[in-house]
């Protein structure tokens, strides 16, 4: 078991480094860091889950490294601001027309980088794996939500 947990940490820290290494060339000629590259990449990812909190909540990045982000990419021009039409505290985050290239960029590199970790599998050993891996984080939000009651 406890060889598993090592492995396992092993493949998250080795994913973390390759995905970051690579955003590097992007990073270096647009001069942005790899949070403001994720939060970017997030929105575009994730329409209609378009708040700072929808990228804390669901990326699970701090939430000063995503206002800092945002204040960057916002003054940048590619991200702006709008209010919620019903709820004012409430701002929603649309990439702009010069933000969008970008984003289209990254979720290039996104997608070369998911096909290249995965190019070693088969069709159906990628679904047993996005299977096990639903299951598996699943089983610790069960266990996450628990241990917060308690």
């Amino acid at each position: 078991m406890a060889e598993s947990f090592t492995r396992l940490l092993r493949i998250f820290r080795g994913f973390q480094r390759y995905y970051s290494q690579a955003f590097g060339p992007l990073q270096q000629r647009t001069g942005l860091a790899l949070r403001e590259v994720q939060v970017l990449l997030f929105l575009a990812n994730h329409p209609g889950q378009d708040t700072a909190r929808d990228v804390v909540e669901l990326r699970g990045l701090p939430k000063s490294q995503v206002s800092q982000a945002v204040e960057i990419l916002v003054g940048r021009g590619f991200l702006q601001r709008r209010p919620d039409r019903e709820d004012r505290r409430v701002i929603h985050l649309a990439i702009t027309e010069a933000g969008a290239p970008l984003a289209r960029e990254a979720q290039d590199i996104q997608a070369d980088c998911w096909q290249r970790i995965f190019s070693g599998l088969t069709e159906a050993e990628r679904h047993t794996l996005d299977t096990l891996l639903d299951r598996v984080f699943a089983t610790m939000e069960q266990e996450l939500k628990g241990a917060l009651q308690e």
